[in-house]
């Protein structure tokens, strides 16, 4: 019988703050736009007899970031040389932090398929970026671009306690949505704002031991941690069932078109870095006024929000969860909603005596489906956000009112979406000119009724027979006529009464 093993799980993820200034100079931040080697100065390329000047707005956000992940921040914290030797880093070392970091221990709150998860942290520290190397197709020589030199990063660090792949892809998900309402991050990975490296190592089930880690590189999705992690617990699995289990600790590669890691050296440890305080930048001192005041401007936090609006609003807890994800659109979705809620007491009659209070969930599931499911995809494709589209969060609202009160059917609301979509115009005048609306005049209805029971004679008799499921039929018949405009319940009150041979009343 195979031996069973425990999967414990480290993560490093690196957070670009995105200040309009580097960490250490008044230098550009914004550099990954620019032509290489333009956003650079004397300073983030270690000209000599320059002095680093610690950027306020950077450390103010890394103490943002570490207040709300839980962090302690110690009333005292300081900058760090770390050495190492490449041609990306101009200094020959890395202005970052070790001893002392902006933040100690914390958790972040996730909830995984398996229930709710405490992540702990080992730290959250201030650092400087690297620049960065760029080997052109088809040349010889690598070209090293120093607008990134500088750019300030807050580095996360996990305790090993992640248990699954699953678990880590969910847990940076949860921390992409955080720094992104902080707004201290874009946290985009295919832009290099949010870098991860993933630390794994196998033991054997009841072994309290921590055997030599491997850390996984070069990860740029969500998608590849999850892949990347899988790989290499099947990899390690396999040299533990062997008997040969790691025994030091290494640092490997993904190669995403080879859904493999690939092994690239052994790894550093601290004393390698021969770290020693920065003698360039005093220490911080963060007194209690200062982190109260921190603490007072840190906006909603997504797990605080989904809660909200699940009591709030009514949204189910997944609709909660895939609407919050998205930053802008939750912010959208609040805009329609206090839009909607104000529909409702100005237009009471209408809405056939539906009440906020009372329907909410309705209303929430209705908002939800056609945000998530159509707004979002026709959003992506025209690489708009919720924002910058042409519908106003009135007019979505307007929009919603009209299929709940029944004034358009599905397929009209879609074709009503997209032309709000594409012009802007308010959804009644499009209802209106494009004649969408629901056909509601019971004579009208009556009148195309009589004419599909009399173009349908044998299936008539056949339905007063007893075949009672030609009812779809006759409703479907009815629509066709109508361009789907019919209204379903009008529509079937009158089928049942015409072919019972009863008057209309």
């Amino acid at each position: 019988m195979a031996e069973k093993y425990e999967v414990i799980i480290g993560l490093e993820i690196h957070v670009q703050l995105k200040t309009k200034s580097k960490l250490f100079c008044w230098c550009d931040n914004t550099g990954e736009t620019k032509p290489p080697n333009t956003t650079i100065c004397e300073i983030c390329t270690a000209q000599p007899g320059t002095l680093p000047i610690p950027n306020q707005q950077a450390i103010d956000w890394a103490v943002r970031a570490a207040l709300a992940l839980n962090c302690t921040v110690s009333r005292h914290s300081k900058f760090d040389r770390k050495h190492y030797f490449y041609p990306d880093l101009p200094k020959g070392y890395q202005i970052s932090q070790y001893d002392q970091p902006i933040g100690q221990g914390g958790h972040l709150d996730i909830e995984t398929a398996n229930g709710a998860r405490r992540i702990e942290l080992e730290r959250l520290h201030l650092e400087e970026d690297s620049a960065k190397l760029l080997h052109e197709p088809g040349q010889t020589m690598t070209v090293v671009d120093f607008n990134r030199a500088g750019t300030p990063l807050i580095e996360i660090v996990t305790k090993p306690c992640i248990a699954s792949p699953e678990e880590a892809r969910v847990f940076l998900k949860e921390l992409k949505e955080l720094m992104i309402t902080l707004n201290v991050s874009d946290a985009e990975m295919e832009k290099g704002h949010l870098r991860v490296d993933a630390n794994i190592s196998l033991r054997p089930e009841n072994d309290q031991d921590l055997y030599p880690k491997t850390e996984i590189k070069n990860i740029n999705s969500f998608r590849s941690v999850e892949r990347a992690l899988v790989f290499e617990i099947e990899r390690q699995r396999a040299l533990w069932d062997k008997g040969d289990p790691p025994t030091e600790l290494a640092t490997r590669g993904w190669e995403e078109t080879k859904n493999a890691t690939i092994e690239q050296r052994t790894k550093e440890e601290s004393a390698d870095y021969r770290y020693f305080p920065e003698p360039d930048i005093p220490p911080l001192a963060f007194d209690p006024e200062y982190l109260q005041k921190i603490a007072a401007e840190t906006p909603e936090l997504p797990s605080a929000r989904r809660v909200r609006f699940m009591t709030e609003y009514g949204f189910s807890a997944q609709d909660a969860a895939q609407i919050i994800s998205d930053h802008d659109l939750s912010e959208y979705a609040e805009a329609v909603l206090a839009e909607l809620r104000a529909w409702l007491v100005a237009d009471h009659e209408n809405m056939r005596g539906l009440t906020w209070p009372t329907h909410k969930e309705a209303f929430s599931k209705l908002l939800a489906s056609w945000l998530i499911n159509r707004f979002s995809k026709m959003l992506i494709d025209a690489e708009q956000t919720p924002q910058t589209s042409r519908i106003t969060p009135e007019n979505f609202a307007e929009f919603i009112k009209l299929i709940e009160q029944g004034s358009i059917n599905a397929n009209s609301a879609q074709t009503v979406l997209t032309d709000m979509f594409e012009t802007g115009h308010d959804p009644s005048d499009i209802v209106e000119a494009k004649q969408l609306g629901l056909i509601t005049d019971e004579s009208e209805l009556s009148e195309v009724v009589r004419q599909v029971i009399e173009a349908n004679q044998e299936k008539a008799d056949q339905y007063r027979a007893g075949k009672i499921a030609l009812m779809k039929f006759f409703i479907g018949q009815v629509m066709k006529a109508t361009g789907g405009r019919a209204d379903p319940e009008i529509c079937q009150r009158i089928l049942v009464e015409q072919l019972d041979g009863k008057s209309v009343k």
